[in-house]
């Protein structure tokens, strides 16, 4: 099968290629995002592999199938950027990784939560100015403290796990609760309860219309004074100018963002040797108690073995006609 790679970087190349050659698929890397303006860059193919910030509706997926692209493959777990009601009038088949790896990303989550209470960053950069003091560098013990976590699927479940094993109280919010929850030493509970009740709330639910901007002045003002706020999910889920009000306010404590809902056209690029444009980006980064990576928490090199595995593994069933498990059905 010939498929058009958008997104890509080396290192997606360096992981793809191999378990592409073992499947006996034929790549063309894309550094571009698939977007209306670059779509005919898949002619010839007989589909696409695509990232969190390729943008497939549906007039992207109406000239996909005009080109003859009738396979998506997704190299992530969100799936938000596709119009799958088009893809399924279209004909379009379309597969995703559900579960690459939701260690990279939970350990992540966990690590935001570990640099902002101990000040990590600022220790680092004051250590390197040969400034030695600890003032500003006040931190917490994690035992006993109760952490929220909104969305226990693969990932969420896992960073509950991790933080019970900080002795931490974990409370939790799904839609669809685990049974296996209180044998676990997890409590969940409403969503306001959550908000309400978390020292820590981190968030590892989908983006859908019910969860964008499910972190909002309301929710803000709900929460415990102080609040530390860790989003590993995806950007949209937060709204940003009122995560900036919390923090001026003292509101948010500490703030790590993996995410943001305007990365598309600066995460994943270097940007050093320009004016960063986007002010509401800008504004955050000014903060001390903020800690922001560029979408890199699954960026391991088991996760990225896992993706294209998965994802070259899909194609081939897709090739086959097979039923494939991680096809997405309108």
């Amino acid at each position: 099968m010939k498929i058009a790679v958008f997104s890509t970087k080396p290192y997606d190349q360096r992981f793809l290629e191999p378990a592409a050659k073992e499947h006996g698929h034929e790549l063309t890397f894309f550094e571009t995002r698939l977007t209306a303006d670059t779509v005919g860059l898949a002619e010839g193919n007989d589909g696409v592999c695509v990232f969190v910030n390729d943008q497939l509706n549906h007039p992207v997926m109406i000239e996909l199938a005009a080109l003859g692209a009738r396979h998506v493959a997704l190299r992530c777990a969100g799936y938000n950027n596709i119009d799958l009601n088009a893809a399924k009038k279209l004909g379009v088949r379309v597969v995703r990784v559900p579960a690459y790896s939701p260690h990279a990303v939970a350990e992540h989550a966990v690590g935001l939560i570990l640099a902002l209470n101990r000040n990590l960053h600022r220790a680092y950069g004051r250590v390197r100015d040969g400034d030695f003091r600890l003032e500003g560098l006040l931190g917490f013990d994690l035992v006993s403290r109760t952490v929220g976590v909104v969305g226990t699927g693969r990932i969420g479940w896992v960073f509950a796990q991790i933080v019970r094993g900080f002795g931490c109280r974990v409370l939790a919010y799904d839609t669809q609760p685990r049974a296996e929850g209180p044998q676990a030493g997890i409590e969940y509970a409403p969503l306001e309860t959550v908000l309400t009740q978390s020292e820590i709330v981190s968030l590892h639910c989908p983006l859908t219309p019910e969860t964008h901007h499910l972190i909002d002045d309301r929710a803000i003002e709900r929460m415990r004074a102080g609040v530390m706020i860790i989003n590993t999910s995806r950007g949209a889920v937060i709204d940003t100018p009122a995560v900036i009000r919390g923090l001026k306010s003292g509101k948010i404590g500490h703030l790590g963002l993996d995410v943001y809902e305007e990365e598309a056209d600066i995460f994943f690029e270097d940007l050093s040797d320009r004016v960063l444009s986007d002010d509401v980006l800008a504004r955050l980064l000014t903060f001390p108690n903020v800690l922001i990576t560029g979408h890199q928490a699954f960026f391991t090199s088991d996760a990225l073995h896992s993706i294209a595995e998965t994802t070259m593994s899909n194609l081939s069933q897709l090739e086959r006609a097979d039923t494939c498990p991680n096809e997405l059905l309108a």
